[in-house]
Order: C-alpha cells, then structure tokens, then sequence
C-alpha cells in the first residue's frame, strides 16, 4: 500500500472543503501544490472525484519528479526529511478536509450503515492491539453476530498477498454449505465448525452479505430470561399482583423488552412465585433509602404463578441455582422445566 493509501484508507473527501483548503479544480480533479525544503522541492497533490489521491514531488533544480522516498532501502537522513514533509502535508490535509470512516472498504462500510438501520448496533472495537477490529454484538443476547478484521490475504487464501477486511459470521451447522459458495472461507481465528470468513471485496454482494448475516443474528438472537430477587421485608411482592397485572419493579441489569422475569421471593416464601414478560425498560427512576437505591425502573406483566412448592430454593439447587443474591440469567435446563409446566 502507498503512502497515499496508507494515510486516507479510513478517510472520506469532502469536496467542499479542499477549495477552502486551497485545491483548485481543475478537469473533475483537485490540485494543491506546495513546496518544501526551502523552496527547492515541490509536492503536487492531486484528488479525483472518487476521492482517490494522489502525490508527486519535484526537484526544482532540475525539474524533474524526485522519487526516492517511495524507496524503502534508500532512506537516508536527506529522504527520510523529504518522506517526512510529504507525509505531514498529507495528514494536514486528511484532517482538515475529510471525514472519518470505520474501515477501508466501501463494502464493509456499507455493511455498518445497513446494520446500524436494521439491528440499532454499532461496531465495537475492543482490542488496543487491533484497533481496526470490531465486533457487532446482539443487544438481547449480548453474544456476537459478526466480527470484521484487518489480516493478510495469505491468511485466508494460501499464497496469495495483500491487506484485506474479512467479515466473521457463525453459520453453525450450515457452515459446509456455505463453504461450497465463492467468496466464503473457513473462519480465521474463530470456530471453523460454526463461522465463516467473507473477503469483502465484493466477490459476494452486500445483499448477498447482509442475508447471511441475518442468518448469523437469528443464531444469537436469544430469549432473555432472569431470574430477580424480591425481598418481601422490604415490598410487599405476593400481594403485588392481587388488583393489577402490571407493575414497576427495579431494573440493574440488562433486561430488554419482551425479556421474560422470574421473581424469586426471599424467605420466608424462598421459591420462585411469578413469570412475568418484561414490556418496557430503563425507564429512569432515581429513589434511595436505607435499603433500596435505584436509577431505573421496568415495566413487568404477570403471565404466571407457582406454587410454593414448585420452584423452592430447595430444588433450585438441582438447577445448578445455588445463591440468588441479585439479577441472573436462568440456566438452560431450569428453563426448560420453568416452561414444561
């Protein structure tokens, strides 16, 4: 990759502002010149309508373009200054008359505004070390659906070179399928029984990606269910129920709507009593006291009781439920029989 590359690979030109900056236009390109080393050597920048630049720069003395700080093996102290200034008027110009994008790709970017739309998630990008990775995580399950990294090709395809942006996505047990398709490769630094790699490079097109990532939502798009304390010294949570089937309750978790709730009353009950489906969330609500403080609220409605006996901390404990000290999520085999019933 070029210096020009290197330095605008996560940037958009903004037109308006190159002729502010002092481009001039000229036959659908933007020209900007300016010479350096005390006036004995000029850079000549040149941006065409698809944003792609480009850079030369002159020998004055002999008017002819001066080449050698593309060369890496001839950097000496005279060309690494040249190299120097030639990058610094780039960055200058990448701040001040471009905007920032998460990745290089056209394609992946797509792919993160069609994501933002359909699914309200952002990239995160977790890792210092790879600051230009980023996972997308399902707001419900908290569990990733896709993951798109920087990596050499050679990684995916053996013997071949260059940068490329792949894209991560678990397919699970349909993974052998889609690995017949071109453009899909088993997964790079994941589970290559469950995921697959895509070089965005448009191999596959956007709506070709964005079906499989839906594919890969639906795998993490789990039912929230959580299990929630109720002290009944403090609320009266066994009659809470008796004249509505609505009420609030404390929210310090990540509950979502249409989340389901179990409410385990404390002793001397000691049993989960209620489910309830969990209709809206994070309402704020700041309330204190000696034993109760909260920031925010939920809306939760009755769609079941239990009887005392059912659900005891008693047989909590063949659930692998051996405290209940605070908000949790409920482990799969007591789901199941939570349900059953």
């Amino acid at each position: 990759m070029n210096i020009e590359d290197e330095i605008f690979k996560r940037s958009v030109i903004d037109f308006s502002k190159l002729l502010k900056y002092g481009f001039q236009e000229e036959k659908n390109k933007y020209r900007y010149s300016k010479e350096i080393i005390n006036n004995s050597f000029r850079v000549d920048i040149e941006i065409d309508k698809k944003g792609n630049v480009q850079g030369k720069i002159y020998d004055l003395a002999f008017n002819e373009e001066y080449t050698n700080y593309r060369v890496e093996t001839n950097m000496g102290e005279f060309v690494s200054q040249i190299k120097e200034q030639f990058e610094r008027i780039l960055l200058d110009i990448r701040d001040k008359c471009t905007t920032s994008k998460y990745f290089i790709t056209y394609q992946a970017n797509e792919l993160i505004d069609l994501i933002k739309e359909k699914y309200n998630v952002n990239p995160e990008f977790l890792w210092e070390s790879s600051p230009n990775s980023a996972v997308f995580r399902n707001k419900r399950s908290d569990k990733w659906f896709g993951l798109i990294m920087n990596i050499d090709r050679n990684k995916i395809i053996n013997g071949e070179q260059g940068e490329v942006e792949v894209l991560n996505i678990k397919l699970d047990r349909e993974t052998p399928k889609y690995l017949e398709i071109k453009g899909i490769y088993p997964a790079y630094h994941m589970s290559k029984k469950s995921w697959v790699s895509i070089i965005l490079d448009n191999t596959l097109s956007t709506k070709e990606i964005m079906e499989l990532i839906n594919i890969s939502y639906d795998f993490t798009n789990t039912l929230g269910e959580w299990l929630i304390p109720a002290n009944p010294k403090y609320y009266d949570v066994m009659n809470a129920f008796n004249d509505t089937d609505t009420i609030t309750w404390k929210q310090s978790n990540k509950i979502l709507p249409n989340d389901i709730v179990y409410l385990y009353v404390a002793e001397p009950i000691s049993a989960i009593m209620f489910k309830c489906l969990a209709i809206e969330t994070d309402i704020p609500y700041l309330y204190e006291d000696n034993n109760l403080k909260m920031n925010k609220v939920m809306k939760i409605k009755l769609l079941k009781r239990y009887n005392q006996d059912e659900f005891s901390f008693k047989k909590l404990k063949e659930y692998d439920v051996k405290s209940i000290r605070g908000p949790r999520s409920v482990p799969a085999k007591l789901s199941k029989e939570l349900n059953r019933k």
